[in-house]
């Protein structure tokens, strides 16, 4: 097992902590972090996009014009495509883009993602975090205090913690989560993961069953 330093809110070193070589240690697999990635952000897409066909536009009931003797192009329907204000030939619909990923490719991209942390040295566990009242500047002061000011950072409670999710809402550098929300891709999008000391057994029980 990797052991891990385990830091105050005011940087200071106060232990050590085993971290699971089966979570923390496992085979870097891009190719699956790269999937769940698509995953991810294919389930958050709104699918939204409307077009009409010719059967959602306005007037169509007529023929513009007899069939033989103008010298124009027959035409039976205004509707048509080729006509300013006619339908939409194969436009998009409102859909769903979501598709389903084996639960064992998310978990292993998932311990990827951590690992790859791990061995960047980018992975930091703290003893706890508290703060007088729920308030960005006593917030910015701890990540100051832990030297990440300058970092994008993911911060993992054990549980819904409101007190640090209110107090850093307004650091856009920073992102808490419980660790039911611990997610691969936010994992990739902060380059900084600070991990409360009570959040790593409830990772190695997520991750190692």
């Amino acid at each position: 097992m990797a052991s891990v330093d385990v830091i105050n809110q005011n940087g200071d070193k106060v232990g050590s902590i085993e971290l699971d070589d089966d979570v923390f240690n496992a085979e870097i697999r891009e190719s699956l972090v790269q999937r769940v990635v698509v995953w991810q952000l294919a389930k958050r897409r709104s699918g939204t996009a409307s077009t009409k066909t010719r059967s959602d536009c306005r007037g169509g009931g007529k023929k513009p014009w007899r069939q033989k003797g103008t010298g124009r192009a027959r035409a039976g329907t205004n509707r048509s495509p080729i006509w300013t204000g006619g339908g939409t030939v194969f436009g998009p619909h409102p859909r769903s883009y979501a598709f389903s990923l084996p639960k064992k490719v998310r978990k292993a991209a998932l311990k990827s993602a951590l690992s790859a942390k791990l061995k960047a040295n980018q992975l930091t566990v703290v003893d706890k975090i508290d703060l007088e009242e729920p308030k960005t500047r006593l917030f910015a002061s701890t990540v100051k205090a832990m030297g990440l000011e300058n970092d994008k950072t993911l911060f993992i409670t054990p549980e819904k913690d409101e007190s640090l999710q209110r107090s850093s809402r307004n650091l856009y550098r920073v992102l808490v989560l419980p660790t039911e929300g611990l997610n691969v891709y936010d994992l990739l999008r902060f380059e900084r993961v600070v991990l409360l000391q009570d959040a790593v057994p409830r990772i190695h029980e997520r991750l190692s069953r």
